[in-house]
């Protein structure tokens, strides 16, 4: 979900256990930024799975995000949830905020599309 080519998660073998920090790098405007966030909440049940993280002060946001992927066995259905709320913390993200709020709804469409490619890719 985060493999989007100008996101990615600098610290990828990090387990998903709460308290755990993600360090995501993030390309924007010509930039590579490194935001923090710590894991505050994890689900892993045979139909559930995923996690809450919240920001850090070392995160141009404030706020927190939920990924969460549910699986209907009944149906097969596979269900990917991503929900942020957030505000700017950063001097220049309050400034460009029309632009930074650009980049999370970007985030949002091309993180939903590398969940569906992955769905939809066959496995052996």
């Amino acid at each position: 979900m985060f493999d989007l080519g100008w996101v990615r998660v600098a610290n990828a073998p990090a387990l998903i256990a709460i308290e755990q920090i993600v360090a995501v790098e993030v390309h924007t405007i010509g930039l590579w930024t490194l935001n923090l966030s710590r894991i505050t909440a994890a689900v892993d049940t045979p139909g559930r799975f995923g996690f809450v993280y919240a920001t850090t002060a070392m995160h141009v946001e404030q706020g927190e995000e939920r990924f969460l992927l549910e699986y209907d066995s009944a149906t097969s259905s596979v269900w990917y949830d991503l929900e942020a709320v957030s505000r700017p913390r950063h001097p220049l993200t309050r400034l460009g905020f029309p632009v930074t709020r650009a980049f999370q709804h970007r985030f949002a469409r091309d993180s939903h599309e590398r969940m569906r490619e992955e769905i939809q890719t066959p496995r052996p």
